[in-house]
């Protein structure tokens, strides 16, 4: 079934203020830069109860995001102005028709770190603790489950997969080898999915252009289980190529490289359809 999102820009920016909301729903969003955080004044509805999230990028590394709840986001934002450095932009979720309360932001609150601590996408340093779910009534704790779900589809909309679950089907996997690396994936419009799981060459041949920023990367999304340098979150890339580069250390043309259980390569399933 189809969506219909209707976006804002509020200065005319694609990466400015905006906000975003899903027809015939009442979770609404809303898209601050640091920079400009006066946008605030000029919004009642951020000055009530609200959950929100504060996403820092860095393509060098892993990305970082807190998750939270307040009373007044335009007052509570001060601190985090003044005390965390990494964020860039805020992503604010108020309802449009009614305020919500401060059991509704928090239960959003204790919803949306166990899940973006599952998904394991982003760094999540400064939520060290998953909060408790308040006692809200069942018909309450319904309510804001559906509003979640929006807040889910509305972060991803503007790119945000710090909720996102990898659902790959069956015939869709391709796998690499080679280089110590026994590694899965998918492809998509997002690019190319590594999953959670796959086992990661540990070092990176000597003219590999970016072995740093790969060591960097190993760091953040792999450990180490029965010797083994093991992947421990999905984790979605450009291209195919960049993908296997990362798998096996090395430069390849991951079109070539990953393969079906047919011995089929991801070239000749998704690009020869063309000719």
């Amino acid at each position: 079934m189809g969506k219909t999102v209707t976006t804002y820009l509020i200065d005319g920016d694609p990466k400015g203020t905006q906000y975003a909301f899903i027809s015939n729903k009442i979770c609404q969003m809303f898209v601050v830069p640091r920079s400009n955080l006066s946008y605030l004044n000029t919004q009642e509805k951020l000055q009530k109860p609200a959950f929100y999230i504060l996403l820092g990028e860095d393509e060098n590394t892993k990305p970082q995001a807190y998750i939270g709840e307040t009373e007044n986001f335009r007052e509570r934002v001060k601190d985090h102005d003044n005390k965390k450095t990494f964020w860039q932009k805020a992503l604010i979720f108020v309802s449009k028709d009614a305020d919500m309360t401060k059991a509704d932001v928090q239960y959003l609150e204790y919803k949306a770190i166990a899940e973006a601590k599952q998904v394991n996408a982003y760094v999540l340093s400064d939520n060290k603790q998953t909060p408790k779910s308040p006692n809200l009534p069942e018909y309450q704790k319904d309510s804001m489950d559906e509003f979640f779900d929006d807040v889910k589809f509305l972060a991803s909309f503007i790119g945000c997969n710090i909720f996102e679950v990898s659902q790959p089907k069956a015939e869709h996997l391709f796998f690499l080898k080679g280089r110590d690396c026994d590694a899965k994936g998918f492809y998509n419009s997002n690019g190319f999915t590594v999953l959670k799981g796959s086992i990661i060459a540990k070092d990176s041949v000597p003219s590999l252009a970016w072995k740093e920023k790969r060591k960097i990367m190993l760091q953040e999304y792999t450990e180490i289980i029965d010797g083994n340098l093991v992947l421990n979150s999905d984790k979605t890339f450009s291209s195919p190529s960049t993908a296997a580069d990362f798998c096996k250390g090395s430069s390849n043309n991951g079109w070539i490289v990953w393969k079906d259980n047919d011995n089929n390569t991801l070239d000749s399933i998704y690009r020869k359809q063309l000719v």
